[in-house]
């Protein structure tokens, strides 16, 4: 698309979302108001390389996509919320009960050891015990939404 004003071409500056990237082709494909935008990895101006689901913002003229980036949020690296000591003890105490997993945000697997420990009559506690252990060791160190733990 070309907008024209006062007679020149004019870059359009755009918000979209990554639909598809294929990393043999090296192209994808930007959707942004019900259009579909196809670009190439040499318009790439990121470090990271595009996923699909990404939001970019993305400039066109004369119908092509001239330059693609990341939206600033994914530019920043996400920083630890949860603590690794807390899931770590609840799940050594409360892990019986999930009550780590539910901390953590893994709310259907917090449910599911509720219910294995029911179903068993007790023996689940070893599930969230263990579990507490490798949070305690640095085994498991991600929370829900993909942040480390501190």
């Amino acid at each position: 698309m070309r907008r024209i004003r006062g007679g020149e071409n004019r870059v359009n500056d755009m918000l979209g979302h990554i639909e598809s990237y294929d990393a043999d082709c090296q192209t994808g494909v930007i959707r942004a108001k019900d259009q579909f935008y196809e670009f190439h990895i040499e318009q790439w101006q990121s470090d990271a390389p595009p996923k699909s689901g990404d939001d970019v913002d993305f400039d066109f003229e004369d119908d092509k996509v001239t330059e693609v980036s990341l939206v600033g949020a994914y530019l920043m690296e996400s920083q630890p919320v949860k603590s690794r000591i807390v899931a770590g003890l609840l799940g050594i105490s409360l892990g019986a009960v999930g009550l780590h997993r539910i901390y953590l945000g893994f709310y259907t697997i917090g449910i599911v050891q509720i219910l294995v420990t029911l179903a068993t009559g007790g023996y689940g506690v070893m599930w969230g015990f263990i579990e507490g252990v490798l949070i305690l060791t640095g085994h498991i160190f991600k929370d829900a939404k993909g942040r480390h733990l501190k």
